[in-house]
C-alpha cells in the first residue's frame, strides 16, 4: 500500500509539473495539440517522417547551441560594455543600447539579442539612476531586435525556415529586406534623436556608464572552436555544405568541449517546429482543406501573414502559411513586419516584457501601453512604406 501511494504521488507530481511546463510553453502546446488533432484525420504512418524539415531543425539546433556558447563566454556583454563606455551623453547611451539589439539580432537572432541586452540595459541605466528611461528604451530595443533581425536568413527562426524552403539566394534575401530594414534604422534614429535632444549637452562620466569590470570567462581555445563551428554552419546556410556535416560537427565537438551547452538549447522551439510540420503535412493530405487555404491566400499573403502573426505569433504563422503559397517574398516580408503590433506577435517581444515585469512588476501596465502604441505606429509606417515601394 505504501509503495502504491508513493507511485501515485509521483505520477501526480509529474503530471502537475508537465501541466505547468505546457502552460508556460503555450506555443509548443498549441503545435502539439494541432499535430495530435490532425492525426485523427490522417492516420499515423511512415509518411509522417517526410513532413519534418530536418535541415531547418538541424540548423536551428546548431545556431542555438553556438550562440549559447558565445553568450557563456561573455562575448556580447563584453562588446556592449566597450560600446557603452564610449557614450558621452544620455542620447548617445540610448542609441548604443538600442542599436546593439538592432545589429546583433542580424547574427544572433532577435530572441538572444534581447535576452542578452535587456538585462544589460537595466543594469546600465540603474547604475546611473535613469530608471525612468527604462520603458521607452526597452520598448525601442524590442522593436529594434525584431526589425534588425529581418535582414538576414539567420536573424530569426521564420527567416531561417523561409530561406531554407525557398529558392532565395543569400544576396537576394538581403536585397528583398534591405529597404524596410533601412527605413526602420532611420525611424529608430529619428525617435532617439528626438528623445535625447534635451540631454545632448549633458555629459556622462564614462566610469559611471560602464559597469564595474567583471571577470568574463573567455577562453581562447573555446572561442576559436565556436568560431570555426559557426563558419561551418554558415556554409550550410549558404548551401555550400550539407546540413549533416554541420550537425555532426556541433554534436561531436560539443560532446568533447561544450557538454553544458546542450541544456541551453531551446528544445521547445524545436518541438514547436516539429509539431507544426506534422500538422501542416497532415492538412496538405486533406485535398479540400488544402485547396481552400490556397485559394484564400492567393494574392493576400502579405496581409494574411501580418494578421495571423498578431494572433498566433509570426513563427507559427510562417509554418502554417508557407506551404500554401508560391509568393514567399510577400509572406517573408509579411511575417517579419507582423512581429510588430501585439505583444504576442513575436515571441521575442514576450522576452523583453517578462524581463521588465520581473524587475518592475508594478509598472508593467505602463510598459504594455508604451509597447502597444510604439509597435502599432512602427507597423503602420512600415506597411505604408512597403505598399508604396511595391
Amino acid at each position: 500500500w505504501i509503495w502504491k501511494k508513493r507511485i501515485q504521488d509521483q505520477m501526480k507530481n509529474t503530471l502537475i509539473k508537465l501541466g505547468l511546463v505546457l502552460k508556460k510553453e503555450i506555443v509548443f502546446t498549441a503545435a502539439l495539440l494541432l499535430a495530435v488533432l490532425s492525426s485523427f484525420f490522417v492516420p499515423v504512418s511512415k509518411e509522417y517522417l517526410g513532413y519534418l524539415d530536418y535541415r531547418v531543425l538541424a540548423l536551428l539546433f546548431c545556431l542555438m547551441f553556438l550562440v549559447a556558447g558565445f553568450r557563456k563566454q561573455g562575448v556580447f556583454r563584453y562588446l556592449g560594455r566597450i560600446l557603452t563606455g564610449h557614450a558621452g551623453n544620455e542620447m548617445q547611451l540610448e542609441m548604443v543600447l538600442v542599436f546593439l539589439c538592432f545589429f546583433f539580432s542580424m547574427i544572433i537572432t532577435n530572441d538572444v539579442a534581447l535576452i542578452t541586452f535587456v538585462p544589460f540595459t537595466i543594469e546600465i541605466l540603474g547604475s546611473i539612476h535613469k530608471e525612468k528611461h527604462l520603458i521607452p528604451v526597452i520598448v525601442l530595443q524590442t522593436i529594434a531586435a525584431n526589425l534588425g533581425s529581418m535582414l538576414t536568413p539567420i536573424g530569426n527562426p521564420q527567416n531561417l525556415y523561409l530561406y531554407s524552403v525557398s529558392a532565395f539566394s543569400f544576396g537576394m534575401f538581403i536585397r528583398y529586406m534591405l529597404p524596410l530594414v533601412a527605413v526602420s534604422f532611420f525611424l529608430l534614429l529619428a525617435i532617439l534623436l528626438f528623445r535625447g535632444w534635451k540631454e545632448r549637452g549633458t555629459r556622462l562620466d564614462s566610469a559611471s556608464v560602464v559597469l564595474e569590470k567583471e571577470d568574463i570567462p573567455m577562453e581562447k581555445i573555446k572561442l576559436l572552436l565556436l568560431g570555426i563551428l559557426f563558419l561551418v554552419c554558415m556554409g550550410t546556410v549558404l548551401r555550400i555544405l550539407p546540413y549533416g556535416i554541420s550537425f555532426l560537427a556541433v554534436v561531436i565537438v560539443g560532446m568533447i568541449a561544450f557538454r553544458d551547452l546542450f541544456a541551453q538549447v531551446d528544445y521547445f522551439l524545436l518541438g514547436t517546429f516539429a509539431g507544426f510540420f506534422l500538422f501542416v503535412g497532415n492538412v496538405q493530405r486533406i485535398p479540400s482543406v488544402s485547396r481552400w487555404i490556397g485559394s484564400v491566400m492567393e494574392g493576400k499573403e502579405f496581409w494574411l501573414s501580418i494578421g495571423c502573426s498578431q494572433i498566433i505569433s509570426n513563427v507559427p504563422a510562417t509554418l502554417l502559411l508557407a506551404d500554401f503559397t508560391h509568393n514567399l517574398k510577400n509572406l517573408t516580408i509579411g511575417v517579419n513586419l507582423g512581429g510588430l503590433g501585439t505583444l504576442i506577435a513575436s515571441m521575442a517581444s514576450l522576452i523583453s516584457y517578462k524581463i521588465y515585469a520581473h524587475n518592475y512588476n508594478k509598472t508593467k501596465g505602463r510598459y504594455l501601453l508604451w509597447f502597444t502604441i510604439a509597435n502599432v505606429l512602427f507597423l503602420a509606417v512600415l506597411v505604408l512604406v512597403y505598399v508604396f515601394i511595391s
